[in-house]
């Protein structure tokens, strides 16, 4: 599973984004190897950024964002192209990687 992380900054120790649009980085991981690649915000200071990042993580195949907060417009853009959208998440990139693919499993039981 590829997972992008809106990010504070440019590693895995990096605190979860409160603001999806407005996030330094996005950290695309390998929900698997825990690799990742840190790729810079170019929205960061740009009207309508939200949109504009969410057809960034569409572009980058995600199949998982992690965010702190999230406006609808972005959440049903991400939601539309079948991306699962985690908000309201804080912590460390890491840390939310690993609760969220531990709410994924513990939801599996129950399918």
């Amino acid at each position: 599973m590829k997972i992008c992380v809106l990010a504070e900054g440019d590693s895995l120790s990096s605190y979860v984004a409160d603001d999806f649009g407005h996030a330094p980085y996005f950290l695309i991981v390998n929900a698997d190897t825990m690799e990742y690649e840190a790729v810079k915000n170019e929205f960061v200071n740009t009207e309508g950024a939200g949109m504009k990042v969410a057809d960034a993580v569409i572009g980058f195949n995600a199949d998982l964002v992690i965010t702190g907060g999230i406006g609808p417009h972005g959440y049903n853009k991400l939601t539309a192209a079948r991306i699962t959208v985690s908000f309201d998440e804080e912590g460390t990139a890491e840390e939310c990687i690993k609760n969220v693919k531990r709410r994924l499993e513990h939801m599996k039981k129950f399918e």
